[in-house]
């Protein structure tokens, strides 16, 4: 699909999109749980539809209708002989590798190759200390052991996606348990978010101290609830208001412990200057963050090393894509320096890189320039209605 902008401001009032973080921790949380649980607000994106796909694959009953969708736990990992198909969803993927390994059976978890070019080596090494098995090719990775309540250690620097996945695995496991940190512990706000709704469905669960979780016996129950705002896909409704837009957005939950949130802050100091931003907690308002500082005074972003490993490597293909644009970015350790752009002089086709945050970066960098991105399709990861969205607020795009 092609998205071809005309420059135009965006005005209005819009909801954010549901939190796919949240939404897929509500809908695991319920597949671990006791009783039928009911979790409205759901967008239907195809990391969340991988997500339910992997469910009912291990034998959890789930209806959707709307926003809504149902899940009824009780045949949840009783089907052993399944293949998880887990599409390009690094969420899925991670959380759903502990949970197999529960099983001593051999389970087969698939995907694009892109999804297993990302990092797996923190589950490997936990395999390899078990004497599980874990064979890992270019589109699949093949389990079996038996993961057993305990003490456990694990790497805080690559994804807190593992240490969420473990978390999972833990609770269904039903005894106590515990986790330690090794730091540097990165993203820590997404653990807190795992936390949270396992909380919500009768967890005993908590950090006693900075890098060590314990996991107390208990059982979880059912909840019905509705899944908050989005601060990740917000960051870029928001983003127009700093290029002249004037967008009013709700649907986000002010108490929310959404790491993501950071980004009202950060774009505050973008637009007051050339500012030096930390991004190692927050990895995915990476491509908004270069976009909205190549339109203003630039920007240096450090703890830039994990957008290597994203849907795209975020940072390269930013560089390549502004390029085109007239100035790329400065690559230094763990670094990005992004320039302050200038107009171009060509109309600008660019390319979203099968990377829905690339897609959208772009179309905010469009807005103001005009110009066409080939692989647009790509918002439907994480926020199918994108295009949509903006076009309701007056955004000059079509999409063909």
């Amino acid at each position: 699909m092609k998205a071809i902008f005309k420059p135009s401001q965006l005005k209005g009032n819009i909801s954010a999109p549901p939190s796919k973080s949240m939404a897929h921790r509500y809908l695991i949380c319920a597949a671990l749980s006791k009783g039928k649980s009911l979790i409205s607000g759901v967008d239907f994106s195809e990391d969340i539809l991988a997500t339910i796909d992997c469910l009912k694959a291990l034998g959890a009953e789930i209806e959707t209708a709307e926003d809504t969708v149902s899940v009824n736990p009780e045949g949840f990992m009783k089907n052993t002989s399944a293949s998880l198909n887990c599409r390009e969803s690094g969420s899925t993927l991670r959380f759903f590798i502990p949970l197999c390994l529960c099983l001593g059976k051999e389970i087969t978890l698939t995907g694009s190759n892109r999804l297993f070019e990302r990092p797996l080596g923190v589950y490997e090494k936990l395999s390899e200390e078990n004497g599980f098995k874990f064979l890992k090719d270019e589109n699949s990775v093949t389990l079996s052991g038996k993961l057993k309540s305990g003490q456990y250690e694990i790497s805080g620097d690559t994804s807190s996606q593992f240490i969420t996945g473990l978390i999972f695995a833990l609770s269904y496991l039903g005894e106590n348990s515990s986790i330690r940190i090794i730091p540097p512990f990165e993203s820590r706000a997404y653990v807190n978010l795992t936390i949270s709704a396992l909380k919500l469905f009768g967890a005993d669960i908590e950090f006693t101290d900075e890098y060590n979780i314990v996991i107390r016996k208990a059982d979880l129950h059912s909840f019905s609830g509705r899944v908050e705002g989005d601060y990740s896909n917000a960051a870029f409704l928001d983003a127009f208001n700093y290029i002249g837009s004037e967008v009013e957005i709700g649907n986000l939950n002010p108490e929310s412990l959404q790491g993501d949130k950071v980004y009202k802050r950060y774009f505050d100091e973008i637009s007051k200057g050339t500012p030096a931003l930390d991004i190692r907690d927050c990895p995915d308002l990476g491509p908004v963050l270069i976009a909205l500082s190549y339109l203003k005074n630039g920007a240096v972003l450090t703890g830039t090393d994990r957008l290597k490993v994203k849907e795209s490597d975020r940072g390269m293909v930013m560089h390549e894509e502004l390029s085109k644009l007239g100035k790329g970015l400065s690559f230094g350790d763990n670094t990005i320096t992004v320039p302050k752009g200038e107009k171009p002089t060509e109309k600008a086709l660019l390319n979203g890189h099968n990377d829905h945050r690339i897609v959208m970066a772009l179309s905010l960098i469009l807005s103001k320039y005009g110009g066409e991105i080939e692989g647009a399709e790509a918002v439907r990861k994480s926020y199918p209605g994108f295009f949509r969205d903006i076009e309701k607020l007056g955004s000059e795009v079509k999409t063909e």
